[in-house]
């Protein structure tokens, strides 16, 4: 992956490659996310599975253990990424693992139902809860526009 970025885990071990843009990036508020960052919310980076790579270091599941795996590092713990269920071709990448994470500020939150009272992020669409399937095509076509 010559024009990847790389990532990697709390302690190192774990190191993660993305190639190219990713397809969208947010922030979730859920309660959930919240506890599994130890954070006010979390951050990612969506990508087509093609196009992200686990180089080095072994991921054990965390979290729930039902609809969606979240993966993490097996030696430090830290939650690297998520394969949402259902959607087996996409991988969402904590944005800041990666190298160069203040280039990619949150286009979309999700879960503000469930935010802390006292967060106000600059994005650019909110939704209470997560979006519908039927709401990406146009999200991804418009972070694509204003990130070419």
């Amino acid at each position: 992956m010559d024009d990847a970025t790389k990532g990697e885990c709390r302690c190192g071990q774990l190191k993660i490659s993305v190639r190219g843009r990713p397809m969208v990036t947010m922030a979730c508020h859920c309660t959930g996310c919240r506890k599994l960052t130890a954070s006010a919310f979390s951050l990612s980076a969506l990508y087509r599975v093609d196009a992200f790579a686990i180089d080095a270091g072994e991921t054990v599941i965390g979290g729930l253990h039902g609809r969606h795996r979240h993966f993490f590092c097996s030696r430090c713990l830290s939650w690297v990424f998520t394969r949402p269920e259902g959607m087996d071709e996409l991988v969402d990448v904590r944005s800041t693992m990666l190298d160069g994470v203040s280039t990619a500020p949150p286009f979309i939150e999700t879960e503000t139902a469930e935010k802390l009272p006292w967060i106000d992020l600059p994005v650019a669409h909110s939704f209470e809860r997560f979006p519908e399937r039927t709401d990406f095509p146009g999200l991804l076509a418009e972070f694509a526009a204003q990130n070419a």
